[in-house]
């Protein structure tokens, strides 16, 4: 009978799997504090592949736009001709013309005139930005105020000045300051009691006026925009008739030049300040900043213009 008993437990004991597993079924006659023999695993985990350079070098490859040149062709790629022939025509299958600055002027004020609207209408300029500088670094968007030849605006601007220096204070008011003061402003600000078009203030203010950060928001004096400055009387003189434009979305400026019933040679004059101050905020020697130019007034259709013809032209260097 012993030797019955021991032989079953040796069979009992070599079915692991399926009779000693922790989800198997119950045995009331087998002992549950056997020891069981776990199975090893004797290989390794697959191991992660890493990537090659040269993987990731097609893969820019592909990301980069491929550029056609269509300087000695026939017609432009991709298009039936290079200009219409028909007064009605498929846009999509023909080049976007591309016109001069001056023709443009011209164009929206027969705009204006075919579609009886409003002379005094703003006119706008639409920008793309080419923010690429060497070695995969970029432009920083910018803001920027300039002094158009020929201002579009009736009133001057407002500009607050934050100082707690009496002669200074003074000195902002006889430079034309709507508001001087200190820390007092910092409440009628916040209950709308007080606006202004531009915020200047002293260095030695700034941590007392931090309050107003969110409610100022753009418009909340920074060194990058000028408008943390001890010479009060330049800064105002800049304000007061000063035009801002600032870079949004990363690469795109879109502001008012002029108006439509001006003069076409002040709003050239203009648009010719503008782009020259655009173009100052990269070298010229990485090529051409503006990628797309384009000229509208309130109700009228885009145009898109040259900025050859309006740009000043480099100085090139002499070749030795």
């Amino acid at each position: 009978m012993a030797t019955c008993t021991r032989t079953v437990w040796k069979v009992l004991s070599g079915c692991q799997k399926q009779l000693l597993s922790t989800g198997g079924p119950f045995h009331a006659a087998v002992s549950q504090t056997a020891p069981r023999r776990l199975p090893v695993r004797t290989f390794a985990a697959v191991r992660a592949k890493k990537k090659e350079k040269n993987e990731d070098a097609k893969k820019e490859a592909k990301k980069e736009k491929i550029v056609i040149d269509d300087t000695d062709r026939h017609k432009p790629f991709g298009k039936m001709a290079w200009a219409p022939v028909d007064d009605v025509y498929v846009t999509r299958f023909y080049p976007r013309t591309t016109h001069g600055a001056a023709d443009s002027i011209e164009m929206l004020k027969r705009f204006q005139e075919l579609d009886f609207t409003p002379p005094n209408q703003p006119v706008y300029v639409d920008l793309k930005l080419d923010m690429k500088l060497e070695k995969k670094k970029r432009v920083d968007p910018f803001v920027s105020t300039v002094h158009l030849p020929h201002p579009f605006k009736a009133e001057m601007n407002k500009v607050l000045v934050f100082t707690e220096d009496a002669g200074q204070a003074k000195a902002a008011l006889e430079n034309g300051a709507a508001f001087v003061g200190g820390a007092e402003l910092i409440e009628p600000i916040l209950d709308d009691e007080i606006s202004a078009d531009f915020y200047v203030a002293v260095p030695d203010i700034l941590p007392k006026i931090l309050p107003l950060k969110n409610k100022l928001r753009k418009k909340f004096p920074k060194s990058k925009r000028g408008t943390v400055s001890n010479n009060l009387s330049k800064t105002l003189e800049l304000f007061k008739t000063g035009h801002e434009y600032l870079v949004e979305s990363d690469c795109f400026i879109r502001t008012q030049i002029a108006t439509l019933d001006m003069p076409s040679e002040q709003i050239f004059a203009n648009l010719q300040t503008i782009l020259a101050d655009v173009c100052s905020h990269r070298p010229s020697s990485l090529g051409p900043f503006i990628e797309r130019a384009i000229m509208s007034s309130q109700t009228s259709e885009a145009i898109r213009f040259r900025t050859e013809g309006v740009l000043p032209e480099a100085p090139q260097a002499d070749e030795e």
